[in-house]
């Protein structure tokens, strides 16, 4: 996925660009960058933070950034910001989201015989193909109006321009861009817990498709939000921080929402409610709280140097993170009737593993109650499963054994909650995992748990609807 931050300020901006974007950090481990404007131009930084931290690359050429006006990126994609020369000026720009028709942007480009400069294997860099539509325009506004009328998939961007910065939130609004305030400043976040602690007020939500220019004075908006929403459910169940809001919705509380959902339909008996770290917690709490059940910490995340396991390109690196990030506590597992809240089961793969774990350690019984209703669609928008195939996912591959290697056969049926054909891909995946009981969130629940009207939100994992 990934995540923006952006800055205009009447005083130097970088230390507050360099926390800023790092509390983005929860969003992607695979590249960091920041880029800030002076008299002097724009001075740019990336660093690839697979294996380290972004504070602990760009903490040693802090003292080489100067500037009032700045933008910063953590990014799963492209190396980020570029810098572009341009009919309109030089600019900085980055990106989150996920184009589907760069195939098409592409062959269109070199029809009017553009060319690209940033290659990743062999492939335009999708942030220079979003500049390239930007400047076919005669003003960085309408740029930005063709770039997203022109991309189907999902979008959101900042430019760091000599006038200010540039804030754009995807046409169909899937990720989040929040705009906060302070006396001497503005700033622009995919996360409002990148706020409160740099001193910045939650001022405007950017609605679907708005354009905002940002500058130390305050903001002005260019394009007004668009009618149509479809803003990502996963942002809530699990991607974002539990401190942050969307559409003025808290994270944390949702979840306290999704897990007394959970427990409101069911009635088995355990001696122990407990999340997997660290997205599962809130869940978990909301499920404990609901059943006056005592909740406990039967496995415990080692935080200092192991990033959440969905980030590593790697599947084996994957599976590594995951296995050893986790570590049990015996002493609260042995003899015990568990039940585990998770944020969802993707492939299924590292969860196998830890309830393995669970068992040997002495569990009488392990109970999985996921938030969300099973994966069955790949995500299209924001790469939130990055798999390569529909069979990548746990629902998916049971679907195939179950209609005789169909995998697209009959998806409307196993995504209704509770129809038969559900119940039966569901307890194929519990007998995979070795679970002694499995029971998912209904995406009625999940709805009603987020608190937005469901054509509003994107539930296309789920159930395969959405806009384009």
């Amino acid at each position: 996925m990934g995540g923006l931050f952006g800055i205009a300020s009447a005083t130097d901006c970088v230390s507050d660009l360099y926390y800023g974007t790092d509390y983005h950090s929860h969003l992607g481990t695979r590249r960091g960058g920041m880029a800030v404007r002076n008299a002097n131009g724009i001075y740019r930084s990336i660093h690839n933070i697979e294996n380290s931290y972004f504070r602990t690359k760009f903490e040693p050429e802090l003292n080489r950034f100067h500037g009032c006006k700045g933008i910063g990126v953590i990014s799963d994609t492209d190396p980020q910001p570029l810098i572009i020369g341009s009919h309109l000026g030089s600019f900085g720009i980055v990106t989150v989201g996920r184009i589907n028709n760069m195939d098409e942007l592409v062959r269109r480009a070199f029809a009017r015989r553009s060319y690209f400069s940033d290659t990743i294997g062999g492939t335009p860099n999708p942030t220079e193909i979003v500049a390239m539509l930007i400047c076919q325009e005669e003003s960085f506004e309408a740029g930005i109006q063709v770039a997203q009328e022109a991309i189907q998939g999902s979008c959101s961007l900042l430019l760091l321009t000599e006038k200010g910065v540039y804030a754009a939130r995807d046409r169909l609004g899937r990720t989040a861009l929040v705009l906060g305030r302070r006396d001497d400043a503005v700033a622009v976040t995919c996360e409002t817990c990148a706020l409160p602690n740099l001193g910045f007020e939650v001022d405007h939500f950017l609605g679907p498709g708005e354009v905002a220019l940002l500058t130390a004075d305050g903001w002005e908006q260019l394009v007004p939000p668009g009618d149509r929403m479809q803003i990502c459910s996963f942002l809530w169940v699990y991607y974002g921080y539990p401190a942050s809001e969307y559409e003025g919705i808290n994270v944390e509380h949702v979840r306290y929402n999704c897990g007394a959902a959970l427990a409101r339909s069911d009635d088995v008996e355990v001696d122990m409610v407990a999340g997997i770290p660290d997205s599962g917690i809130g869940h978990a709490i909301g499920y404990a709280n609901e059943r006056k059940i005592p909740y406990s910490r039967p496995f415990v995340k080692y935080t200092p140097t192991w990033p959440r396991s969905f980030m590593p390109q790697n599947q084996k690196m994957r599976d590594l993170v995951a296995k050893m990030k986790l570590i049990p506590v015996k002493r609260l597992i042995q003899g015990r009737r568990l039940l585990f809240c998770e944020d969802s089961i993707v492939r299924g793969t590292q969860l196998k593993d830890n309830i393995q774990i669970l068992f040997d350690y002495g569990a009488r019984e392990v109970h999985m109650r996921p938030a969300c209703p099973t994966l069955i669609y790949p995500c299209e928008f924001l790469n939130f499963s990055t798999s390569r195939s529909n069979l990548d996912l746990a629902g998916r591959k049971i679907i195939q054994q179950l209609e005789g290697g169909d995998e697209n056969k009959n998806l409307e049926a196993y995504a209704r909650c509770g129809s038969p054909k559900n119940m039966e891909m569901i307890e194929q995946i519990r007998s995979g995992l070795r679970l002694s009981s499995l029971k998912y969130q209904c995406l009625e629940d999940l709805v009603a748990a987020i608190g937005l009207p469901k054509e509003r939100l994107c539930t296309h994992c789920w159930d395969g609807s959405s806009y384009f």
